[in-house]
């Protein structure tokens, strides 16, 4: 009987799919990676989420492992060049969070727009400014995403019906307009867009993409969304952008740094923070009660059609 190791919080319906397969699933999310080099030596299969990685030195312990599973969109945690020399397969879910992904991203551009955060704090300090909480109306405006996988197409299908135009640039497709965003080039982007949102995973290309010469391309200011990794992003160059307002507002659910201390040590930090014009969130925006239970429900179906 093959067996698989879970080694993070993974929602049962994996295991219960995956034993019902035929596999013997050792269900150990709280397992340290000590423990785990000392016992993966006997799985055909490891089921990951976010804490744990995958690298040089996990699989070099795993010489029966077949393949990976991650339970998420980005594969950034796994050293996929490694595990693909040995023969591993790599599956992951991101059908199972592109709707938490796209509905979150909504909500930070809504309230970005909208001085949401800073109308409720000042409310709740005794002060009362209608017109320095003025907002933008989405109506009218050009939204460009970059990367139109599950993640960016999510996002469109939610701004339909906000009678906007949505634009949208992937360096790996092509021909993929829909009835909810038109491709677009990235000189178009940057020409035309009001609001930029980010959907593309963190690559050795992708890392600080977005610095100050990138935001200097863009001929208006603009609302900056990241929902994608952190690392994509510069962030004084955003906060940069903010203060001479090439940025209008910012929406952060991913960061350079993340979890404290690492974050509060950041020489960004306080800035940050402070700042009146951004939205932070804790990474949570694929990470709903919901997308919990479909993300190892999209892991259980590519399981089964996988040939181990």
């Amino acid at each position: 009987m093959k067996k698989i190791l879970i080694v993070d919080d993974l929602h049962p319906a994996f295991k219960l799919a995956a034993e019902g397969m035929g596999f013997e699933v050792d269900d150990l999310p709280l397992i340290k990676k000590a423990e785990v080099l000392e016992i993966l030596k006997d799985y055909e299969g490891l089921a990951i989420r976010t804490k744990f990685r995958v690298d040089a030195e996990v699989l070099a312990a795993a010489p029966k492992l077949k393949f990976v599973a991650r339970a998420g969109a980005g594969m950034d945690n796994i050293d996929v060049d490694i595990a693909e020399a040995k023969g591993i397969k790599l599956i992951n879910a991101p059908e199972g969070n592109a709707d938490a992904v796209g509905e979150h991203t909504l909500g930070m551009l809504l309230s970005l727009m909208n001085n949401f955060r800073k109308a409720d704090t000042e409310i709740r300090n005794g002060i009362w400014d209608r017109e320095g909480n003025r907002g933008y109306e989405l109506m009218g405006k050009t939204v460009g995403i970059i990367g139109y996988g599950h993640m960016g197409q999510a996002f469109a299908k939610r701004l339909a019906g906000f009678g906007v135009k949505v634009i949208a640039y992937d360096k790996y497709k092509t021909r993929f307009t829909d009835d909810y965003a038109s491709e677009a080039s990235m000189e178009e982007i940057v020409k035309y867009c009001d609001v930029l949102s980010l959907h593309i995973p963190l690559t050795r290309e992708t890392k600080q993409m977005v610095d100050e010469e990138y935001l200097r391309h863009f001929r208006r200011p603009i609302f900056f969304l990241n929902a994608a990794r952190g690392e994509i992003v510069n962030t004084k160059a955003v906060l940069n952008a903010i203060n001479s307002g090439q940025i209008l507002g910012a929406g952060l659910d991913v960061l350079e740094k993340e979890k404290f201390p690492t974050l509060g040590e950041a020489d960004f930090y306080e800035a940050l923070k402070n700042h009146p014009k951004v939205l932070l969130t804790p990474h949570v925006g694929g990470w709903t009660f919901d997308s919990y239970r479909k993300i190892s429900e999209v892991l259980a179906r590519k399981l089964k059609n996988l040939e181990i």
